[in-house]
């Protein structure tokens, strides 16, 4: 009975591959133009496959891609058509993206699609949740954010990881010359520094001996897989070898296992402390969480993941990129150390505040960069975007600030350029720079509206704190080539990571 089972759903299968081989076979031909026939830069669609050749030609390039056919589109919106009459809709378009994060905001939650394919890794966490379960852990996780709290994680946490543990690494390595990978190295003193911050526990992943990271690799595959899902040509890909246990996704499943049990153990640890210590003090997210007294193992754990891909990723990923256009760009580098040698004597979280043109600096280079290239939304029911594009009850509207951050009609025809001074405005009497914010849904670098990033003042503070105390050093001399490439999963990083040579500064 197995057997025959096996043998008809291999029937199925061929029966499913044989006509699309046939189509993709007719496509290639079809899809090819003469000499003399105008050339559209955006992507055919055909019929059943849609634009499925120029999704697979671009599927190692999505962001890039995304942004060029943003660019060739009059709105700034296309729609991309997938399998069986599948549409994503593609925004570039602020008004969309305002209408979609805040007008409409019930109408375009999370939705479907995007659980079944995050399910796996975020469960019911924060980012993976809709209604009443996402206005739940956005109250809770609320009081995180408050002055108070940012001013000690400034002050304490985030100080104490960089002079005792960031800063003697790199100078370790400058004066042995050596080449260090400063993605990773960045991303274990965020990840330090979420844990410390959100659970009180310190992983330690940046000592001296920069211990091995198992959960660290367990918790990348994962996110890349997933991500892999989000993107799929044809999604019943990943479903066949999930309900087969092979490939990819039983990768996904061991390093889902190990990340779960990572943060499983953080829970259950501070349960114990929590019942061991009556009065202590519920300082940190997961004490408090645990102290409503109503949420399952499970649902913390889930909470605990999303918080680690907030606090982990994204701040390092953002930091990563700007050291790397810093470096390569004189001017703002020492308009960044005219700032730090400029400032008074003053508390860290003080300092911190007032670095106006780092800030810049951290913005113009998210602009280029997003630490997350693109999110996605689906449509709960039939509506029409502000540009005229019609929108189905499923389809998936996907907002893309990565291309958004390369549109001439946002910010101008130096767009390319690496340009802090487009977010500051000076003072015509004291010839002071003042920031000048942007608004959201042009700049939607920590989304907007009801869902805007809860962290985004602590990761701003953690990421100037940060470029202030390491520019004020060190030089970050990227030792790989001129210029990495862009890849993002759920969140982006450089291809291959980033190295760098460390010279100290003299007389720093």
């Amino acid at each position: 009975m197995v057997l025959l089972n096996y043998s008809l759903f291999s029937s199925s299968i061929l029966l499913f591959i044989v006509p699309f081989l046939f189509i993709l076979i007719s496509g290639l031909h079809l899809g090819k133009k003469s000499s003399s026939s105008p050339v559209s830069k955006l992507p055919r669609s055909y019929p059943l496959i849609g634009s499925a050749f120029a999704i697979f030609k671009n599927r190692k390039r999505r962001n890039q891609w995304f942004a060029e056919l943003m660019r060739d589109s009059p709105t700034g919106t296309f729609v991309l058509h997938r399998f069986f009459g599948v549409r994503h809709v593609l925004t570039a378009n602020p008004s969309n993206v305002q209408h979609i994060l805040k007008t409409k905001f019930h109408l375009y939650p999370k939705g479907h699609t995007a659980r079944v394919n995050l399910s796996d890794l975020m469960g019911d966490g924060i980012f993976n949740a809709d209604g009443d379960n996402w206005k739940f852990q956005r109250q809770v996780s609320g009081h995180e954010f408050s002055t108070r709290s940012l001013r000690k994680f400034v002050e304490t946490v985030v100080e104490a990881e960089l002079s005792d543990r960031l800063v003697p690494i790199l100078s370790k390595a400058a004066a042995e010359n050596s080449v260090l990978d400063l993605e990773d190295i960045l991303q274990r003193f965020t990840f330090d520094n979420i844990c410390k911050i959100a659970f009180g526990f310190d992983p330690q992943y940046l000592l001296p001996s920069l211990p091995a990271t198992e959960f660290a690799v367990a918790f990348d595959n994962a996110v890349r897989i997933t991500s892999e899902r989000m993107y799929s040509i044809f999604p019943a890909t990943w479903k066949l070898k999930r309900a087969l246990n092979i490939g990819s996704e039983k990768q996904l499943r061991i390093s889902v296992s190990q990340v779960r049990e990572f943060a499983q153990n953080i829970v259950r640890e501070k349960t114990r402390e929590l019942e061991q210590k009556s009065s202590l003090e519920t300082v940190d997210l997961l004490s408090r969480i645990l102290s409503s007294g109503h949420l399952d193992e499970k649902f913390v754990t889930d909470m605990v993941i999303s918080f680690i891909l907030a606090g982990r990723d994204t701040t390092s990923a953002a930091l990563t990129w700007f050291f790397w256009l810093v470096s390569n760009d004189s001017h703002v580098e020492e308009e960044i150390l005219k700032e730090i040698r400029d400032k008074p004597e003053i508390s860290v979280y003080d300092e911190a505040k007032d670095m106006v043109y780092i800030q810049a600096s951290l913005c113009e280079s998210m602009r280029l960069y997003p630490p997350v290239p693109s999110d996605t939304k689906e449509a709960a029911m039939d509506d029409v975007l502000p540009d005229g594009t019609i929108v189905r009850k499923g389809t998936r509207v996907i907002y893309l600030p990565y291309a958004m951050g390369r549109m001439e009609g946002l910010w101008g025809s130096d767009w390319r350029e690496f340009k802090p001074e487009r977010w500051l405005e000076r003072d015509e009497l004291t010839g002071k720079w003042s920031f000048m914010n942007r608004d959201p849904y042009t700049y939607p670098v920590f989304q907007a509206g009801p869902r805007i990033c809860l962290g985004k003042e602590m990761a701003v503070l953690q990421m100037k704190r940060v470029a202030a105390g390491l520019l004020r050093r060190f030089r970050m001399v990227p030792a790989g080539e001129k210029e990495p490439f862009y890849i993002s999963t759920l969140t982006s990083k450089m291809k291959g990571g980033f190295p760098v040579r460390i010279e100290e500064r003299k007389g720093s």
